[in-house]
């Protein structure tokens, strides 16, 4: 097959910017050419990608009121005249959309362009932009087997691949939980993202300190914080003798989940797909603000699997989270089962076979 270009867009946040770079890096493996289409947060994401090309677009949501919806609209129509320039350039063989507001303009144009594309929706209801897209698509990817959310009449293009995760985290699937024994070191690993660690940084410092003595002095925590919240949640951690790491960016993620035992974390998709491939049980808040609840519905196809224990944010206090962590450390049968449970859940080849459909696609083949 001679070099083909696979256009990528997707928003510039962790939950699109993971799958997009991990399919991005097995397509790259495939020797295709690939054009990354994103917006200005996606910098972090895509340094030391010296082999993809990256563009970044205007886009917005709507926000409320009428100038902010009429802003919004410009933005993405900007977005959409700088992606036709974008396609006439690269001529992409296909189009792929991870979601998100960026995704849109250039999805579009390559819809109106007759170009293939193919939707990937990480969580388990379809976003508001691949719901827009889907009609057009020419297949619709999705991370788990409920196709709720997907039209009558375009289930039969949809197809369950999994959320494509990183490499060094897929490795982690044959690596055995460390599970641990009533007396020894107890790791936790606390992800917040964007849209959790404020809630993480109230609430988690609090429910571990007021754990009993014999169980304080075998934490060793991780823990994402906002900038801000470093020096509160530090000094919580320390009043209560109790060994912690506190960082903005957990860079080293691999690494830390072979030494968890247990991950607290909202339950976006990208965070419940690689804390399940890695086998950590964990205790999901999923965000609640979402319209269409996802991230509970995300952490609910672990949790009735047994390999998780979802809060809810309406639920959440210091003493509701101190009492759970409280069971699941005197209890490490449970957690090594949770941790299988949560294994069996997993779709480490997920990079892998959304990789063959783009191929495929280009390829011809139905």
């Amino acid at each position: 097959m001679s070099k083909k270009t696979v256009m990528i867009c997707a928003g510039g946040t962790g939950g699109h910017m993971f799958p997009a770079l991990a399919l991005a890096n097995d397509l790259l493996s495939r020797d295709c050419e690939v054009v990354m289409i994103t917006d200005e947060r996606t910098v972090k994401y895509t340094q030391g990608h010296d082999k993809l090309i990256v563009h970044v677009i205007k886009s917005s949501s709507f926000p409320s009121g009428l100038i902010g919806k009429i802003k919004g609209l410009a933005l993405l129509m900007v977005g959409y005249f700088q992606s036709q320039r974008l396609i006439s350039k690269y001529q992409p063989d296909i189009a792929i959309g991870f979601g998100g507001y960026p995704s849109l303009p250039p999805m579009v144009a390559a819809q109106r362009r007759n170009v293939s594309t193919v939707i990937h929706e990480a969580n388990a209801i379809l976003g508001r932009a691949n719901a827009y897209l889907a009609p057009k698509a020419t297949r619709i990817a999705l991370s788990l087997q409920d196709m709720s959310s997907v039209r009558d009449e375009d289930i039969p293009r949809a197809v369950v691949t999994g959320n494509p995760i990183r490499s060094d985290i897929a490795a982690l699937y044959t690596h055995p939980y460390n599970s641990p024994d009533t007396d020894t070191d107890f790791r936790i690993t606390v992800m917040g993202g964007s849209l959790g660690a404020k809630v993480m940084a109230n609430h988690v410092p609090k429910a571990l300190a007021a754990l009993p003595e014999d169980l304080k002095v075998r934490l060793n925590i991780t823990q994402q914080c906002h900038e801000e919240d470093i020096e509160h949640v530090k000094k919580t951690y320390t009043d209560a003798g109790i060994t912690a790491s506190l960082k903005q960016f957990i860079d080293d993620v691999p690494e830390v989940l072979k030494q968890t035992h247990l991950v607290i974390a909202r339950s976006g998709a990208s965070t419940v797909a690689e804390v399940s491939v890695a086998g950590i049980p964990a205790i999901y808040i999923p965000y609640p603000h979402h319209a269409d609840h996802q991230q509970r519905v995300n952490a609910e196809s672990i949790s009735k699997q047994g390999g998780a224990w979802v809060i809810e944010q309406k639920d959440l206090s210091s003493s509701v989270l101190a009492k759970r962590i409280e069971g699941l450390m005197r209890s490490p049968e449970a957690l090594f089962k949770a941790a299988e449970a949560a294994r069996s859940c997993a779709k480490p080849e997920a990079t892998r076979k959304l990789g063959n459909l783009v191929i495929a696609l280009i390829k011809g083949w139905s």
